[in-house]
């Protein structure tokens, strides 16, 4: 039996953060799914191009991003635009071209796609240092524009709404390089479920209002016990879905603290199944990360944001309020009041899952596909002309 080697699309992620990986996974399925005569090989671009400086500069972004906000923030917005800054920013970031080079010659894909902003900056100095002209994609994973997505060899950009295309176009890509796909998310966030299920499942009530309270992958939202303890003391008995990530000890803390609970407590760590969770939720309190938030709203599930980091956070969180599908909270004490509000107003809940529909999340990832495959085959279509009438 003849064994086929099948076109290989690389897909670059890095691991800061969950939502580079997720989006990546997301695309690695559609074209699974879409085109299974293709292959799609994820690479941690970080882990493969800096491995000896990868974990340490990973623990000092997390860090930098808990602990000094305000400065990250800061820097964000200094770069937001081309400017001497950001520019020597981007200088400083797209070092590693021998690597890429050597991960391009080993996988030897037809397009290279981004889900990371440094993985985008090296490729580009790839191209521009005429070592190949394979066509470069990126997808922006969050709802708001940033000079370190945008680099001069880049073919095309996926983006999650019009307002990041408006800006892309302010900072000079050109429009046909820019296509609104929406945020690409895995399958199990576009399916539909059948929630009385995944009630019995995890020994749920479905006539009690259902909160599920996430802080991204690292399970940091606010401060953590002194937000939970103020969700606590809502006089109504709710139920309480808890998704610390991998902060175990935030999990175990907060396992202690709520035995006593007039609640229903479920404390989860880091899990795989937090569409079904999603699924069976009346609302969601989170920090405005990109790709949970757009996971979200495909399962049309209303929004209370706390505490966004300064930067592409709070740039996300603006989007979404005005979007209709989320509610920000400015501190603990205003956190419960919109709690409460929410939960007695199953009209105002019902609207914003109406609003979730506009942005027709659940084709995102197919969408973001088929952007992927024109930009393959407008460029094969390029090397037969130029093979023609070389």
């Amino acid at each position: 039996m003849k064994v086929v080697n099948k076109e290989k699309i690389l897909i670059l992620t890095g691991n800061y953060g969950d939502g580079h990986i997720q989006v990546a996974q997301a695309l690695n399925d559609a074209i699974q799914i879409r085109y299974p005569s293709l292959e799609p090989v994820i690479f941690d671009f970080m882990e493969w191009v800096h491995p000896y400086s990868n974990q340490f500069s990973r623990f000092i972004y997390l860090q930098g991003v808990k602990k000094f906000p305000s400065f990250y923030g800061y820097i964000y917005q200094k770069t937001r635009k081309v400017n001497k800054l950001s520019n020597v920013m981007k200088t400083i970031l797209s070092t590693g071209v021998g690597r890429m080079l050597k991960l391009i010659e080993e996988v030897q894909p037809t397009v290279v796609v981004s889900t990371f902003p440094l993985a985008a900056a090296v490729m580009s100095k790839v191209k521009s240092l005429g070592l190949t002209d394979i066509p470069s994609v990126t997808t922006i994973t969050d709802h708001t524009d940033h000079s370190c997505w945008i680099y001069p060899f880049t073919d095309q950009y996926l983006v999650g709404s019009s307002i990041v295309r408006d800006s892309l176009l302010t900072l000079g890509v050109e429009e046909n390089q820019i296509t609104q796909t929406g945020i690409p998310i895995r399958q199990p966030f576009s399916q539909s479920y059948r929630r009385e299920e995944i009630y019995e499942k995890f020994g749920l009530d479905p006539h009690i209002p259902t909160l599920l309270v996430m802080g991204g992958g690292c399970g940091m939202i606010g401060d953590g016990n002194s937000t939970i303890q103020e969700i606590d003391a809502l006089p109504k008995p709710i139920q309480l879905i808890i998704v610390c990530g991998h902060n175990e000890k935030l999990r175990l803390q907060l396992q202690e603290k709520l035995k006593n609970s007039k609640h229903h407590i479920l404390l989860t760590g880091y899990i795989d199944y937090v569409h079904e969770l999603m699924a069976i939720s009346d609302l969601m309190i989170t920090k405005p990360g990109g790709v949970t938030t757009f996971e979200a709203i495909a399962m049309e599930l209303p929004m209370l944001l706390y505490k966004p980091i300064p930067g592409q956070e709070q740039d996300n969180a603006k989007f979404l309020v005005h979007s209709g599908v989320a509610v920000q909270a400015v501190n603990d004490q205003n956190l419960v009041q919109h709690l409460s509000g929410l939960l007695n107003n199953r009209e105002l809940l019902q609207q914003m899952r109406e609003n979730s529909k506009q942005f027709h999340p659940k084709e995102s990832a197919f969408a973001s596909v088929e952007v992927i495959m024109n930009a393959k085959e407008t460029h094969n279509r390029l090397g037969e002309l130029l093979y023609t009438f070389g």
